[in-house]
């Protein structure tokens, strides 16, 4: 098994998801080989949630990181979860196109790999701000 999704199972374990039970965990790889680890935090009115993708990206931002190679999620459902569209233009803000994102789809099955680009095909970006 690939260590990044194993990184990203791993994390799982210290989600707090009182209300959906729906643990995910995020793995985020930098050019120097480092990962960032997060996992998902539940609150009450939903909208305060994080995502895995967004601690896993702060921590890395935080560590003055912010050359992302590849990203990997997993669930505890283990069913190919992508990172959301939230996440996505998260990852759009510090990443090109070709960053890897790589989803668990379960024990004996290989993960299925995208690239940013095809999952966000047209970020807000500065450009679009100017």
């Amino acid at each position: 098994m690939d260590d990044l999704i194993e990184a990203a199972r791993e994390i799982q374990s210290a989600a707090h998801v009182p209300y959906s039970g729906y643990r995910v965990g995020a793995a985020l790889e930098v050019a120097d080989g480092s990962v960032y680890v997060g996992c998902n935090l539940e609150n009450a009115n939903y909208s305060n949630s994080l995502h895995a993708e967004e601690v896993a990206i702060s921590k890395a931002v935080t560590a003055g990181q912010r050359d992302f190679v590849r990203i990997a999620v997993s669930s505890n459902r283990r069913d190919g979860v992508t990172p959301c569209g939230m996440c996505r233009q998260t990852l759009a803000e510090f990443c090109d196109d070709d960053l890897v994102v790589v989803c668990d789809e379960g024990d004996g099955e290989p993960p299925t790999e995208y690239t940013l680009g095809e999952l966000l095909p047209r970020p807000i970006d500065r450009e679009m701000l100017e």
